[in-house]
């Protein structure tokens, strides 16, 4: 019988501590819900400009509250790189949990990178190292279309030219941890580091792979490089307000509407 009352308690903890951050991220969704693009706000302690409120409101939840992105490790300094940087979410997580982290950012548009930048700054980390480059399988330069906020991608109709960089030329040393979340070019980064023979630098990884309607299958490629390269891996498709198409009852996805997946993936022996 004690063990019983014991799991009921366990049970109405749980669910009121669910409860607390259900009315918790409403309250924040609700406070960032009319900012706009370099709008200054608080959150957690950090000072931040923010593209839009509505990306704000998604990248703190998934990465400070969600804590998507996060990782743990035995090495006390260890080296990341953050694909697609943007506001800076990840960057500044990061370095709450890891404050001896070496950090190299990478964001292709420069408006953005602007925010990046200053956000780095106001919270005592414009040590980061940032690139204003979009990361490809081929160096040089392509045209990006940019939504201004959360999202942008390397198409051959984009408005702006952006330098495109190979992410090998970054692992010169062992990665730590490698975010990537670019946009549905993951798959093309991936491939170039296992074809430059640098895949095997990285010790662990969170992708979040991009799908669309019509759009090529690439998820099951990606996964097949990771394990050609010795990486074991298990796949969330996130919560209900990122990546509503996947949940049940299940149907084909709308025209247009995007879905996402994280990929956590480790090698064998490393945290």
């Amino acid at each position: 019988m004690r063990r019983s009352w014991r799991t009921l308690i366990g049970r109405v903890r749980g669910l009121a501590g669910r409860t607390i951050v259900t009315l918790r991220l409403e309250w924040l969704r609700h406070r960032l819900s009319s900012s706009t693009h370099g709008t200054e706000v608080t959150l957690a302690g950090l000072r931040l400009r923010i593209t839009d409120g509505a990306n704000a409101y998604m990248q703190f939840k998934d990465e400070f509250i969600r804590r998507n992105y996060a990782f743990a490790g035995s090495v006390n300094a260890p080296y990341v790189i953050d694909g697609g940087a943007n506001m800076g979410f990840f960057s500044l997580a990061t370095l709450r949990d890891h404050p001896r982290a070496t950090i190299t950012a990478f964001e292709p548009d420069p408006r953005i990178a602007e925010l990046l930048r200053q956000n780095l700054a106001a919270n005592g980390a414009g040590h980061v190292a940032v690139v204003v480059a979009a990361l490809g399988a081929v160096e040089g330069t392509a045209r990006f279309s940019s939504d201004g906020q959360a999202g942008g991608v390397v198409a051959s109709t984009g408005e702006a030219t952006v330098p495109v960089v190979r992410l090998s030329r970054y692992l010169d040393r062992p990665v730590d941890f490698l975010k990537l979340n670019i946009e549905g070019a993951e798959l093309d980064v991936l491939g170039e580091l296992e074809a430059a023979g640098r895949i095997r630098q990285v010790r662990a990884m969170v992708v979040e792979h991009h799908g669309w309607h019509g759009g090529p299958q690439r998820l099951a490629p990606l996964l097949d490089v990771l394990t050609r390269n010795g990486f074991r891996y298990f796949v969330h498709d996130l919560d209900e307000q990122t990546n509503p198409v996947t949940k049940p009852p299940f149907h084909p996805p709308a025209d247009g509407a995007p879905w996402f997946c994280l990929v956590y993936a480790w090698r064998e022996g490393t945290p």
